[in-house]
């Protein structure tokens, strides 16, 4: 398992070393001044996901000395649209949206920004129509593969859990948001391929805000179905808060396996105590990192976008350990 803490200070300090090395009128000029960033971490501040994307950026921004402001969606696909009209108005540099309203609701906002000589890019969900048409120009994708990435979870999911025919299994997703709800439906889709019993809850908009929320549906879903044998949740915070949910609805957890996305440190402790036996860690770091980097690079010296998939492992009681460190300094 790679671990991309080790792997990214190497890169950088690869690329320093090269820049430094350089004659002296070969060297270019590393300045980000004049240039102003928007960038979108999609949560709210201190949810557990956003802010490993935020640190992610903040490194970025501290190595850059690009200035960058940050804007906090709450997961609200509504509030990520109205939000990105606003920063396309305040004419900044670039922007790094995350793609999970849908191209049908941020198309024609890309294609106003660009129009104005902004650039943009998307991290978390891809916008794979935008980034044909504006590659060349900086727009890139910094993110899972949304579909293979929950097909690799309820993957696991079976292992982890032996899973079989007929069993039923909670799937607590996002399917009703266009794009974004690809990779709920590589879970279901895959869990249904096997013939599990697939049990599907949407998280509503209040739980999306604050997965506390949640503590009352997880409880009168449970009451309704003691015979689950497994809870996946879609969402980072909602895995995150497995360990709640399952107390206060006295799930015992040697009997239902919880799995879910994205690696923090109360995942990690989850893992660790056996509420959580599966995470696909999607390197939420890096989805902060890359994106201000992709902005610098594209405005400052003409490079195309690039795409990347983050979603590279699998997280589990076996592993843990490895990375743990890592997510109690919010960098996995």
């Amino acid at each position: 398992m790679k671990k991309s803490g080790t792997v990214l200070g190497a890169a950088v300090a690869i690329a320093a070393a090269v820049l430094t090395s350089l004659p002296a009128q070969a060297q270019v000029d590393g300045s980000c001044a004049g240039k102003r960033f928007v960038f979108f971490p999609g949560g709210g501040e201190g949810d557990t996901f956003a802010s490993i994307v935020f640190r992610g950026a903040q490194l970025a921004q501290k190595q850059t000395g690009c200035d960058v402001d940050y804007v906090w969606s709450d997961w609200n696909p509504e509030k990520m649209v109205a939000q990105f009209r606003e920063a396309i108005a305040r004419k900044p540099t670039a922007i790094s949206i995350m793609g999970h309203p849908g191209e049908p609701a941020l198309g024609k906002l890309i294609d106003e920004a660009r129009a104005a000589g902004i650039i943009v890019t998307t991290a978390n969900v891809d916008l794979p129509t935008a980034e044909a048409k504006y590659k060349a120009t900086g727009f890139g994708y910094v993110g899972q593969k949304l579909f293979p990435s929950g097909k690799m979870l309820a993957e696991a999911v079976m292992e982890q859990c032996g899973l079989k025919a007929g069993d039923k299994a909670m799937v607590w997703g996002l399917l009703g948001q266009q794009g974004r709800g690809e990779r709920t439906r590589g879970i279901v889709d895959t869990l249904k391929a096997n013939q599990v019993n697939v049990q599907y809850l949407e998280i509503s908009d209040t739980v999306n805000k604050d997965a506390s929320q949640g503590v009352p549906v997880f409880s009168a879903y449970f009451a309704s179905n003691p015979d689950t044998k497994a809870v996946i949740t879609d969402h980072g915070t909602l895995t995150a808060t497995i360990p709640l949910y399952f107390r206060n609805a006295n799930v015992d957890k040697a009997k239902v396996c919880g799995a879910g996305f994205d690696l923090s440190a109360p995942t990690a402790e989850a893992i660790k105590n056996g509420f959580v036996r599966a995470v696909l860690d999607q390197q939420p770091f890096l989805q902060g990192y890359l994106p201000v980097m992709q902005m610098f690079l594209s405005s400052k010296f003409g490079f195309a976008g690039f795409n990347v998939d983050t979603g590279a492992a699998i997280i589990s009681k076996s592993n843990i350990d490895a990375v743990a460190p890592l997510a109690a300094a919010g960098v996995r």
